[in-house]
């Protein structure tokens, strides 16, 4: 399933609800998940701490968008504590920036003092977001991020925020599993609406809209 695997083969699995994830760092293969249930965060249910709050309107980091997708797959494909290795292999890494290239794929940065701290990047197909991963180097770097992206995808109307697996840690956030049943039918009316993610949201507009998350 792997030896045609192009841009375009990659949308047409998301919108069929599966996604990849390689077994090891070194080597080519891909393993196909379509788990059940299924992890989603509510757009209309996140729960932002108000510690959390602070910190993202205090303007501790500069936060982008696209700015540099690539640098953002490499950290999260770089070793951290409690997560030595990765399955980012070289190829998820190349299909991933052609999706960047086209227009899909999507990153939010965190920069401290110039330096690239945490971000995280998906897929925005239609009204949804598929989130891939994230990674911070400072504390609650990648947390901004999570915040940013749940703004900005409310303000552009999208219906659907795809996280694959439900953890603790999106727990605190709100999110939830769902059956795949419902997830399938969610998922088959949000790739069905026009393109939603919009790059050049005004500052004063995000920063309003994640007062009121």
């Amino acid at each position: 399933m792997t030896q045609g695997l192009t841009p375009e083969f990659m949308l047409a699995a998301y919108a069929a609800g599966l996604f990849p994830m390689a077994s090891e760092e070194v080597g080519q293969d891909l393993d196909w998940y379509d788990p059940d249930p299924r992890g989603v965060l509510p757009l209309d249910g996140f729960h932002l701490p108000k510690r959390l709050r602070r910190t993202v309107l205090s303007d501790r980091f500069d936060v982008s968008v696209d700015r540099d997708f690539a640098a953002v797959m490499r950290g999260c494909a770089s070793p951290a504590p409690g997560r030595e290795t990765t399955w980012i292999n070289s190829r998820i890494y190349r299909i991933f920036c052609d999706l960047h290239a086209m227009g899909f794929g999507h990153s939010v940065e965190c920069r401290l003092d110039g330096a690239l701290v945490g971000g995280l990047y998906g897929v925005a197909l239609g009204g949804v977001f598929f989130g891939e991963s994230m990674f911070s180097r400072a504390t609650d770097a990648s947390k901004v991020a999570l915040v940013h992206l749940m703004a900005r995808l409310r303000l552009g109307g999208f219906i659907l925020l795809d996280t694959q697996f439900g953890t603790d840690h999106l727990a605190r956030f709100g999110g939830v599993e769902i059956p795949a049943s419902r997830y399938k039918a969610m998922l088959e009316q949000a790739v069905a609406m026009p393109p939603r993610w919009q790059a050049d949201i005004p500052p004063d507009m995000l920063r309003m809209e994640i007062r009121n998350l």
